[in-house]
């Protein structure tokens, strides 16, 4: 197990210690369960009474937190204390990784594949023909690598992952549990008996540089030509992209999203949990979309908030929610309306 003193641990995201700086930690954990041996840290002013209570043997703080009480702990400060947590998460995850290195038995690597430096293959992994992988490259158990995969340098393949034939990856990309890359598009042509003929998909999946795709996500490969996640993308777990989709840079995609075929998703939209598209539309740079919403058009106007089922601008649909919270109300007004024009004809 990797362990760091206090001190190494301040140099490498560049902190201030205050208290004890050979305090050793070994592992991670929450500020308000933390035990000795492990680090923590507080960001959010909500949980600042843990800090006077972990256990913790070191926590990374922010420069500008002003102690109401003596602690116990090592601290740590940095101007931004979540993002130093998640340096140092980092930092030991690749020292993890590091360790990776070798062929396990039984495992199949093709004669004609390529393998880099520092790559790891887990048992039971299947790598095909042609493959050509970079270095540090770590594919773990039960992941398919299909025939003419090119795979960039720092890639992580985590179990039950299967890429299919001709998907090309770049440097950089984690590819969680049980997701596959390339499987094929839903292409089915009708007939005039009512059945379906399916088409042929002949093309395949490009992930770009600095790629993370959760667990139990499906990316399906192009008819013709490319699906392609570009550089930056983050999608969650179980999500579905179709054929010839094209994710921009550095987009965030929630879980249980699904994106319809031929959509074109520009660079840094936000697409909330459970919302999806129809096929054929392009989204503009910058858009947010709200959980659950439906996209059914082109949206072009970069940077808006959609929300609702048809997906709309946030402020139309909010205001199209008042109106439905109102509808009982109007509904008896119109009543009672009609009741006076009623007895106004009466006397009439």
């Amino acid at each position: 197990m990797v362990s760091f003193t206090a001190q190494q641990i301040a140099l490498l995201i560049q902190g201030k210690i205050e208290g004890e700086a050979t305090a050793v930690v070994k592992q991670f954990g929450k500020i308000e369960s933390a035990m000795p041996g492990e680090i923590s840290f507080l960001a959010n002013p909500k949980y600042e009474d843990f800090l006077y209570t972990t256990k913790a043997s070191v926590i990374i703080v922010n420069e500008s937190l002003v102690l109401k009480k003596k602690i116990a702990a090592t601290l740590i400060r940095v101007p931004d204390a979540y993002a130093a947590f998640a340096t140092l998460q980092t930092k030991y995850q690749e020292m993890k990784n590091e360790n990776l290195v070798g062929i396990q038995s039984p495992s199949f690597i093709a004669s004609t594949a390529k393998l880099g430096e520092q790559n790891f293959v887990a048992a039971f992994a299947y790598i095909g023909e042609n493959v050509k992988t970079g270095n540090n490259v770590k594919i773990f158990p039960n992941a398919v690598i299909g025939e003419n995969v090119s795979i960039g340098n720092n890639v992580t393949i985590h179990a039950g992952v299967i890429i299919y034939s001709d998907c090309v990856l770049g440097n950089n990309i984690t590819i969680h549990a049980g997701s596959i890359i390339g499987s094929d598009g839903f292409g089915f042509a009708p007939n005039a008996d009512g059945s379906y003929q399916k088409i042929p998909q002949l093309g395949n999946v490009i992930i770009e540089d600095d790629v993370e795709i959760g667990s139990n996500t499906t990316i399906d490969r192009a008819t013709i030509g490319s699906t392609i996640i570009k550089k930056g993308v983050k999608i969650d777990n179980l999500i579905q992209i179709a054929h010839n989709v094209e994710i921009g840079e550095n987009t965030v995609i929630a879980a249980q999203v699904g994106i319809s075929g031929s959509t074109k998703i520009g660079k840094g939209v936000m697409m909330g949990g459970q919302s999806g598209t129809i096929g054929h539309i392009v989204i503009a740079d910058g858009i947010k979309v709200a959980a659950r919403a439906g996209i059914t058009k082109d949206f072009k106007e970069a940077g808006i908030t959609l929300s609702g089922y048809p997906a709309r601008e946030q402020s139309a649909f909010l205001r199209a929610q008042v109106a439905q919270k109102n509808l009982p109300a109007l509904e008896k007004r119109v009543k009672e309306l009609e009741i006076m024009v009623q007895q106004l004809s009466q006397k009439g």
